[in-house]
């Protein structure tokens, strides 16, 4: 742009030098005046153009000049505020690293602490299965502790090495069918990966005095698995099953509970369940305990219920808000009473009435172990709207490498429970 103001300022002054010099001529000033005019109005032009030009370019440059130190300006500022988000962020980061690991750690010490628990419990009963040995290695009793010392021995290694398998089976809406909660099952593996069955190892902790410690660590290893699987999918609910034992363990469930708390958004994933010969058993730490849970928002459920005669109003105040009855017990009572009172202690509730009386009292009921199609009919006429068994999805195994990604530290928590475990071998 401005080489083409410079050429038209140039054509200008040639013009105005032509025009003078034609003037004095025709004026009788003869050629070389007129000559002598032409040069000089050249000149005068090609001074006038110099110092505009170097206006003009002084201008420009101070534009330049101008425009670099706003970029500039804007660049520092950028760098400012890079600086400042990195900042943030760094921040961020190590907060976040801080907490990821005293959680970590939390889980780690509750985990140690149900271990050496079960470790020390087994230690107990093989120095007495032992000495029983030493005295009568032959006889029948002395097998059969040996026997339990070894089953144990698997039991406390599948848990240490988290060889603990979680299987879900679908609840369904009736009549969509849609799955909204899931039922979980935890199951072990031996080391070669067979899968053990609770009644291959229960019947032995029972006489050995385990249990708790195998409910603990079950009921732990599950809410963990949870907690992993809520991060994919919030909106579906797990029953995990929950002993008294485990609520009434005063070692146990306060760190339970301290792990429950800082992971309170499992409140809408974790649905714990008993049954309920367990619920109307239980004794006033197991109440007050199962209260602490329903303050932070949990949620539970009975099930194996073997009568229809419930207390209503005590489920309620325990926070009761599921209640799973067998398919064969529903229609067995309620259907076959053609019309009568489905309940001992409310005789003017009818069968048809069971499932909105239990509304009423913030309760859902759902068939369990449905099996047949011809049992979905007859569950729709007592307006119950949920229902499980094989018949909607078998238990399945959540995948290995579904929860590897989900929690990367499954690794770090077991070698450090082994270091313990072999740590606590020498000492």
């Amino acid at each position: 742009m401005q080489k083409l103001t410079a050429g038209l300022l140039f054509g200008a002054y040639v013009f105005l030098a032509m025009t003078v010099a034609a003037l004095m001529w025709r004026g009788g000033m003869g050629v070389g005046a007129a000559s002598a005019g032409l040069f000089g109005a050249l000149g005068f032009a090609f001074s006038l153009h110099a110092l505009i030009s170097g206006a003009m370019g002084r201008a420009a440059l101070r534009r330049e000049v101008e425009g670099i130190r706003q970029a500039y300006q804007l660049l520092a500022d950028a760098v400012e505020s890079t600086q400042g988000s990195v900042a943030e962020l760094a921040g961020a980061v190590e907060k976040g690293a801080v907490g990821a690991n005293e959680a970590l750690t939390d889980e780690v010490r509750i985990l140690e602490d149900l271990v050496h628990r079960m470790s020390a419990s087994l230690d107990a009963r093989q120095a007495e299965a032992q000495a029983s040995v030493t005295h009568s290695p032959d006889t029948f009793e002395g097998r059969r502790q040996r026997q339990a010392a070894a089953l144990m021995d698997t039991v406390r290694e599948a848990l240490t090495d988290n060889r603990v398998d979680l299987y879900l089976q679908p609840v369904v809406t009736l009549p969509q069918r849609k799955t909204v909660f899931y039922e979980s099952f935890t199951r072990l593996r031996d080391t070669t990966g067979r899968v053990m069955m609770p009644a291959e190892y229960l019947s032995i902790a029972e006489g050995e005095g385990l249990v708790p410690a195998i409910d603990n660590l079950l009921l732990f290893r599950c809410a963990q698995i949870v907690r992993r699987l809520a991060k994919q999918d919030r909106r579906v609910g797990v029953f995990c099953n929950v002993s008294p034992a485990s609520l009434a363990d005063e070692t146990f469930f306060p760190q339970f509970l301290d792990f429950l708390r800082e992971n309170a958004d499992l409140r809408d994933a974790l649905i714990f369940e008993m049954g309920q010969a367990a619920f109307d058993a239980r004794g006033a730490v197991e109440a007050r305990n199962m209260a602490k849970l329903a303050d932070l928002g949990f949620r539970f459920s009975i099930d194996k219920v073997q009568t229809l005669d419930l207390d209503y109003a005590d489920l309620q105040r325990s926070d009761v808000k599921f209640i799973k009855i067998g398919a064969d017990l529903l229609l067995e009572q309620l259907l076959d009473l053609e019309g009568g009172p489905a309940l001992a202690s409310l005789r003017d509730i009818h069968a048809s009435d069971f499932a909105g009386i239990s509304r009423r009292y913030g309760m859902e009921v759902i068939a369990e172990k449905v099996e047949a199609e011809r049992q979905v009919v007859d569950i729709l006429e007592l307006d119950i709207g949920y229902a499980q068994g094989n018949l909607f999805g078998e238990p399945r195994a959540i995948k290995e490498q579904v929860l590897a990604e989900a929690e990367p530290s499954s690794d770090f928590i077991r070698s450090t429970l082994q270091a313990t475990q072999r740590r606590r071998r020498f000492a």
